[in-house]
């Protein structure tokens, strides 16, 4: 599997929880792709935590507009009707609970939902950015990342990496699986086409709850 492949399914699949109504913020990298697989028959308003509601497709060549873009700074275009404003009223949003789902990257879970999407300056990634408001104040988080990195899992027992926040996530999904956290607990609620239980429980690290019977993917 290449790695766009696995981004497309995770893309895919996550654009699956979206619900009619929803404001719903997507972080940089794989959560930007959920925005290209909304169903057809419904309507969400998407945020962009630098202070637009209402993004829509990146623009065509030549028509970028270099105050529109998404949390990675790619240009975006603005649908109709779609508000603009600054950071302050941003994460007034984000921290006052309107923001009903996000969906963010990550370099780490473990098996209670705490999530790692940040490493120490100067390395890979320079910090959290919005990723601990927006944990801690949307109404549901989905983290959207690969399964493993560089062969190694990355759905851990305890994450090495510095936390985002203690509240625990809600969902995360990778290119092999997703998996929820009831009562705190790694539960495996779904695997991808062509991926087995045992593919998954081998590259996981921590300890998952796998129901009796556990459903394909529908992408």
């Amino acid at each position: 599997m290449t790695i766009m492949d696995a981004q497309t399914i995770i893309a895919k699949r996550i654009a699956r929880e979206l619900r009619s109504g929803m404001l719903v913020n997507l972080g940089i990298g794989i959560p930007t792709l959920v925005a290209n697989y909304v169903p057809s028959d419904i309507q969400v308003f998407f945020q962009s935590e630098n202070g637009l509601i209402g993004t829509g497709r990146p623009p065509e060549e030549g028509m970028a507009h270099p105050t529109l873009t998404d949390a990675g700074g790619r240009p975006v275009t603005a649908l109709p009707g779609a508000s603009t404003f600054d950071s302050a009223l941003s994460f007034g949003l984000i921290r006052g609970g309107h923001v009903d789902l996000t969906v963010l990257g990550g370099l780490q879970v473990d098996q209670g939902g705490l999530l790692a999407n940040w490493m120490i300056p100067d390395k890979m990634v320079p910090g959290m950015g919005g990723a601990m408001d927006l944990v801690t104040g949307a109404k549901r988080v989905v983290v959207a990342m690969q399964h493993t990195a560089k062969g190694k899992p990355k759905i851990l027992k305890e994450c090495s990496l510095p936390l985002t926040s203690v509240r625990p996530i809600d969902l995360v999904v990778t290119e092999m699986a997703v998996i929820a956290f009831p009562d705190g607990r790694a539960t495996l609620t779904e695997t991808a086409p062509g991926v087995s239980v045992a593919d998954v429980v081998k590259a996981t690290d921590a300890e998952l709850i796998v129901p009796r019977r556990v459903p394909e993917m529908v992408l």
